[in-house]
């Protein structure tokens, strides 16, 4: 063969060689879409930017027994029925048992002991032991699943730790109670609830205004450094909401409260006063709208 001839089919095949593996190549490494907006680490997939206005999961309290260094332990979550009972639990870092608790509304614990349907509320002030653990007595009378939460500030960092409850005996769930802007205290006592419709991520204020057998009660006796306590908890999940009282003790006009709400759902308040030298406790539940769109509760239904 001619040597002119070996070069042109040498190069012939050159060509076919090439031609093979540009179509490989298109095969084996197609076009790769670059990730939307909605895909980035500021957003959509993973939620970072939570723009709907709803809480992280993370900032909302009392849905775990362990919050970063500390855990709560409770040795028996199963109590007997009765008139009471005796529970203890402990609060638990990587050092041991915690014994220091800065003091917060006068008490350097708060145990808060409600049924999962939002009845049997229970505000207690637990005795410390000297190895550090806490022991208090439990209304049992009234069977079924509970959620205790520890509420408590330790070397300056508020904690909320919670664990299930549980009473043996003939358990039948309540509905939630609709939403009224007004309770019964007891006694003749009544609170009326004035707000503004609530939407998720918001935080509003909150008015509670008492009487008593239809007069004007003017003046409460202070009760945890203030002339009112409240505890707000979430449908579903019992999530903890923070609430801030305004004011100073002895103030004039309606007890106000600054209220979070950090989902869309419904909410069960627990407002406490104390007058006539008795703690009272009224109850509401109310609606958080979608973010933005805040749904009444303060109206009859």
């Amino acid at each position: 063969m001619r040597t002119g001839t070996r070069i042109a089919s040498f190069l012939a095949l050159l060509l076919l060689v090439f031609a093979g593996a540009a179509l490989a190549g298109n095969r084996l490494d197609p076009e790769v879409e670059e990730p939307s907006e909605a895909m980035t680490s500021d957003g959509g997939a993973h939620g970072g930017s939570h723009a709907s206005g709803e809480e992280p999961l993370s900032a909302t309290p009392g849905l775990a027994v362990a919050a970063g260094d500390h855990r709560l332990v409770v040795p028996r979550t199963r109590v007997a029925a009765g008139r009471e009972a005796v529970l203890e639990f402990s609060v638990v870092d990587d050092r041991g048992t915690v014994h220091d608790f800065d003091v917060e509304h006068e008490r350097r614990m708060h145990l808060i002991v409600v049924r999962q349907d939002f009845q049997a509320f229970q505000h207690l002030h637990p005795e410390q032991r000297a190895d550090g653990s806490w022991v208090a007595r439990v209304d049992t009378r009234r069977p079924g699943a509970y959620r205790m939460f520890a509420d408590f500030s330790t070397g300056g960092e508020s904690l909320t730790l919670a664990s299930d409850l549980f009473v043996p005996g003939d358990f039948r769930p309540e509905p939630l109670a609709p939403a009224r802007s007004t309770a019964d205290a007891g006694d003749g006592y009544r609170v009326v609830l004035d707000s503004v419709p609530a939407g998720a991520g918001q935080t509003v204020e909150s008015d509670f205004e008492i009487s008593r057998n239809g007069e004007p009660v003017s003046e409460v006796q202070p009760y945890l450094g203030a002339d009112g306590h409240l505890v707000a908890l979430r449908e579903g999940d019992q999530a903890f909401l923070h609430t801030h009282p305004q004011g100073e003790p002895g103030g004039a006009g309606p007890i106000r409260f600054d209220v979070s709400y950090p989902s869309a759902g419904r909410y069960r308040l627990y407002f406490q006063f104390r007058h006539g030298g008795r703690v009272r406790t009224a109850e509401f539940t109310r609606i958080a709208g979608p973010a933005g769109r805040g749904e009444s509760a303060s109206h009859e239904h």
